[in-house]
């Protein structure tokens, strides 16, 4: 059960009932995290500014945010994150196996590769990022604006995952599949490629 009321849209004040409603017109539904979110429309609206700016960024994919989304979710063991992010990763057209592979901070290509494990070692190392992860990822073919928006989108997550593990939302999206092949057991106590 969730540690903070998830508002429902009769509960709604009007600044809420807005926000709810441009959820809706996204996703066809108002996810529980945005209706436990909503308890403060600043940081409801606040997450739905960074997240419009970094999802109209060029520098990385739909599918590269999600791979972001999901190896950031597993190093930080969010439930909640990692059922909604399995779902919208299938949308933005990542296969079962570009799922699973993100979550272990891994890729089913070079570039996936590159994007998973850049976003689990800045989880891991704080930003601390070592020189030689960086030119790894630029080896991969991506520039200094796909490494900001990387941790843009670390951030963003972080956000998600701290907020929902915190509140303990409700998941109202299928449940993640069990994360499987090598590095599983790794993962379940903080995701290391």
């Amino acid at each position: 059960m969730s540690r903070l009321p998830q508002i429902q849209d009769d509960q709604a004040t009007s600044p809420q009932a807005g926000l709810f409603a441009a959820a809706k017109s996204k996703l066809g539904k108002v996810p529980n995290m945005v209706r436990a979110m909503g308890n403060s429309p600043a940081a409801l609206r606040g997450y739905f500014e960074f997240s419009g700016a970094l999802g109209s960024g060029d520098a990385l994919t739909a599918k590269q945010r999600e791979i972001v989304a999901l190896a950031v979710g597993e190093a930080n063991r969010c439930e909640y994150c990692l059922a909604a992010h399995s779902t919208l990763g299938k949308m933005a057209g990542l296969e079962p196996d570009a799922v699973q592979a993100a979550r272990r901070g891994d890729g089913l290509d070079d570039a996936s590769r590159a994007v998973a494990r850049l976003a689990t070692q800045v989880v891991e190392k704080r930003g601390r990022v070592a020189d030689s992860e960086l030119e790894a990822f630029r080896a991969a073919g991506f520039g200094d604006d796909a490494i900001a928006e990387v941790v843009g989108n670390v951030a963003l997550n972080i956000y998600t995952n701290y907020f929902n593990n915190l509140a303990v939302v409700d998941v109202d999206f299928p449940a993640a599949p069990e994360l499987t092949g090598q590095h599983a057991e790794a993962c379940t106590t903080g995701c290391s490629a």
